[in-house]
């Protein structure tokens, strides 16, 4: 008897044998009929396609034999598939394609612990947002109760400007919750498209933000992983934050490793920088004035890195370039509100969320024309005189007992220390981001040295740095290679910490020192 498209499909479904249906789907490129009714099998098992879409699909081929590729393509192109649902298949994939009662159908963020994606309900076709932990962490048990507390604690709070989390679920080995599905993507993607906002949108969004902060508060949670990333902007440009992970909850291990300690490093920095205690609630506020930051200017104030080492480094907040050298013309009102944010003394930091709550309203009165009755600039009290801003230097050395007297030695004498331990980092950061000068070791930058070098002084036209290159005693002959300009010096070893900051000093045009008597002879560098 012949056997077309559809009665072969209906006759093989009709089989409830299960197994890898997809294992031998690739066979030398070929696909045999028989290979195409397993794959019409499992859409139609796991509810990918339904029997009309896939008797369909079959009939556009006629009688003859599709391969699976053909026709995986051709329900792609009929809306039946997604892209990610196509790849997938054509690989001879299915797991993780359905979960629970949910089809995943695009991936719309990836992080080394869990991934992100656009689903749909099976049954009701509502769209979700599934968070999925990664399968290499499947086997954790301290990395799947992380997973879980965070959905857990998710699930319990229900404000306007948090996304709200609906089920937590398992299947096989796969961990996973669903949240509401927020078709306007995340704040970083934002400002990449408008590059920065007024002061005005700018408020209004951290205002959102900090309405969800206070909420949670209230209800004992932290965030503790506050970043661009991890806020959303629905389609009806309302923030909500997402991924209170790290908050609540046991914390000791947060600072031994693994995929907690790399989420919460950023906070175990700055508290352990400024003395604050482990899980200081002010932590979120600090965070909160970077995003607050990087709307009004474009610019993230803590350059990104994904090396856990810098990130472990004190002074890259200790560098944040004031917000002002990059936006002179902020109104006062919210200028004020993102520095004492960002204040690294918790001291003088905000104290609560309710205090910046008061400050941001205060603001945007002033910022829609109606001043405070006082007078007084947000937060009802006259702003402190500004500090003068020190001096910012980078040095380039990558042995860390001479990293660490170089960082210690000069924010002791006033200055902002960057240690970078490669050179072309340094001259990145050089074009983006100018010190007020720039140290090279030459011993620690090797052959380098000195194109290096030149490079740095290359760069005098557009940036008014100054520059010292410290040669080592064996690379003297080097200094004929490298002439100074009147903003660059070259110095030979031995060196002492004390005749570096004097050379600074000069090349910043800094008045003359008097020799500090706690060193006589100084110390080498």
């Amino acid at each position: 008897m012949p056997c077309g498209p559809r009665f072969c499909a209906t006759l093989l479904l009709a089989d409830e044998s299960s197994g890898q249906i997809l294992s031998s789907f690739l066979t030398n490129g070929e696909m045999s009929i028989s290979k195409t009714t397993d794959l019409c099998r499992a859409l139609v098992r796991l509810q990918l396609a339904s029997q009309q879409q896939i008797d369909d699909g079959l009939m556009q081929f006629g009688r003859s034999d599709p391969q699976v590729a053909e026709f995986v393509q051709l329900l792609e192109q009929r809306g039946v598939l997604s892209s990610y649902q196509a790849s997938k298949l054509q690989k001879g994939e299915t797991d993780g394609l359905v979960l629970g009662r949910y089809k995943l159908l695009y991936r719309n963020a990836s992080g080394s612990f869990a991934r992100v994606y656009r689903g749909c309900g099976v049954q009701d076709g509502k769209m979700v947002g599934i968070k999925v932990l990664r399968q290499r962490w499947a086997k954790d048990p301290q990395v799947v109760r992380e997973f879980r507390r965070e959905a857990e604690l998710g699930r319990g709070l229900k404000h306007d400007n948090i996304v709200p989390i609906y089920e937590i679920g398992q299947d096989g080995d796969l961990h996973y919750f669903t949240m509401e599905f927020i078709e306007g993507g995340n704040l970083r993607d934002f400002i990449n498209i408008r590059k920065k906002l007024s002061p005005r949108e700018a408020a209004k969004c951290v205002l959102e933000m900090t309405q969800g902060l206070h909420y949670a508060a209230s209800r004992g949670a932290m965030h503790r992983d506050l970043k661009m990333t991890n806020v959303l902007m629905s389609s009806q440009g309302v923030a909500m934050l997402v991924d209170f992970g790290l908050s609540g909850g046991p914390t000791d291990n947060l600072r031994g490793g693994g995929e907690s300690f790399q989420r919460a490093l950023d906070y175990a920095t700055l508290e352990r920088g400024t003395g604050a205690p482990l899980d200081d609630p002010r932590s979120d506020l600090y965070f909160l004035g970077t995003i607050f930051y990087e709307l009004l200017t474009g610019s993230p104030p803590l350059e990104r890195t994904r090396d856990r080492q810098e990130r472990k480094q004190f002074s890259r907040y200790q560098l944040v370039p004031p917000l002002r050298s990059l936006e002179p013309a902020l109104p006062d009102c919210v200028a004020a509100v993102v520095d004492k944010l960002m204040q690294l003394n918790p001291a003088m930091r905000y104290q609560n969320t309710g205090e910046v709550l008061r400050d941001l309203r205060a603001a945007l009165t002033e910022l829609d024309g109606a001043k405070p009755a006082n007078g007084q600039p947000a937060g009802g009290h006259a702003r402190p005189p500004a500090t003068p801003a020190l001096p910012t230097i980078m040095c380039i050395e990558n042995r860390v007992k001479q990293q660490d007297m170089l960082r210690e030695y000069f924010s002791k004498h006033g200055f902002r220390v960057l240690v970078l331990g490669d050179l072309q980092r340094g001259l990145n950061r050089l074009r983006s981001t100018p010190p007020d000068g720039i140290v090279v070791m030459a011993e620690s930058a090797g052959e380098s040295a000195c194109d290096g070098f030149r490079e740095v002084q290359a760069l005098e036209r557009s940036s008014p740095h100054v520059s010292i290159l410290v040669l080592g005693e064996n690379q003297a002959a080097l200094k004929q290679d490298v002439a100074e300009t009147p903003r660059s010096r070259i110095l030979i070893q031995p060196v002492t910490l004390r005749d570096l900051r004097k050379t600074l000093k000069r090349l910043l045009r800094s008045e003359t020192e008097e020799v500090d008597p706690t060193e006589p002879g100084g110390s080498p560098a």
